[in-house]
């Protein structure tokens, strides 16, 4: 069979059995015919031995590819050449025994509360202004992740109870505290939501002015452009909004399980065991924490 299709068939396997990301599964066969590129004309990928390939990732590695990217390549060529193996294949995998460079793991970079509170303070009054300081105020004050937060629909949002419902990574659902101030922004949103056409978004909750659902694309660049407009010191993203969430819980709480439970993360480190805690405490550490949380919940 050739190379070709195998590498086709361990798509399909990442895809449909391993149930990976298109954009992990994409990266993946990227790093195989890199490496396939790199060959000589006379040799298959599923012919390589492990001199070749210590010798192309020593190329790699001699061109300036980054640990984090030689790490990727090299988990590729391992998964792949398993794969193989669990099919007959193959029978030895060439790339067991490589390891890539250590990578160093430098601590999330954050903003601190006043640098927060100076982008979030955006005066504009038209739809877009006032859909995206709600979508802000969400990431700051719940903490979601990027694709959480794009996916919500309206009765996602519980004001009642000052929740929100997620559906996070590996479709496991948690429900996260809502600060005030987001839900204030919220609402506001949604009172004039409605003035942008949104039959094709549905019940979704945030919509572009096309009346869709907001792109992951399209917050990010939304978030750059305040980020550029607010003349924030940094690069204004999804992420950096989250981790200043986490970072400032921390600070505040000493909590990390709390923490851990309120982002949706097995681990937020790669030694902490993750653990349940009940919604009555993490609503107790939020409320006693975060800086734009709601004091009085309960009152």
């Amino acid at each position: 069979m050739k190379p070709t299709d195998w590498q086709t068939i361990f798509s399909q396997h990442l895809s449909s059995e391993r149930q990976l990301s298109a954009y992990t599964v994409r990266n993946y066969l990227f790093e195989l015919r890199r490496v396939e590129d790199m060959l000589a004309e006379s040799t298959q990928l599923i012919e390589v031995s492990r001199d070749q390939l210590q010798s192309v990732m020593a190329t790699l590695h001699r061109k300036g590819l980054s640990p984090r990217s030689l790490s990727l390549c090299l988990s590729a060529l391992k998964q792949f050449f398993d794969f193989l193996l669990r099919e007959g294949a193959v029978t030895v995998s060439p790339a067991q025994t490589l390891s890539a460079p250590k990578q160093n793991k430098p601590l999330p970079k954050n903003m601190d509360v006043d640098a927060v509170s100076h982008l979030l303070s955006i005066e504009g009054d038209d739809p877009l202004s006032l859909r995206d300081k709600a979508i802000m105020e969400l990431f700051y004050s719940s903490g979601l992740r990027l694709a959480e937060l794009a996916s919500l629909d309206c009765v996602d949002i519980k004001f009642d109870q000052s929740e929100v419902k997620v559906m996070g990574k590996g479709s496991k659902q948690r429900v996260v505290p809502i600060g005030q101030v987001a839900l204030t922004a919220i609402k506001t949103w949604l009172n004039c939501r409605n003035q942008l056409s949104c039959v094709e978004a549905g019940d979704a909750l945030f919509v572009s002015s096309q009346g869709k659902r907001l792109s992951h694309r399209s917050i990010q660049a939304r978030m750059a452009k305040w980020g550029q407009e607010q003349a924030m010191a940094v690069k204004v993203h999804p992420h950096k909004l989250r981790h200043s969430f986490a970072t400032h819980m921390l600070e505040s709480s000493q909590d990390l399980r709390a923490v851990q439970e309120l982002l949706g993360h097995a681990n937020l480190s790669t030694t902490q065991i993750y653990t349940s805690l009940d919604f009555q405490h993490l609503a107790k550490v939020y409320d006693n924490a975060h800086p734009r949380a709601k004091k009085d919940r309960g009152k």
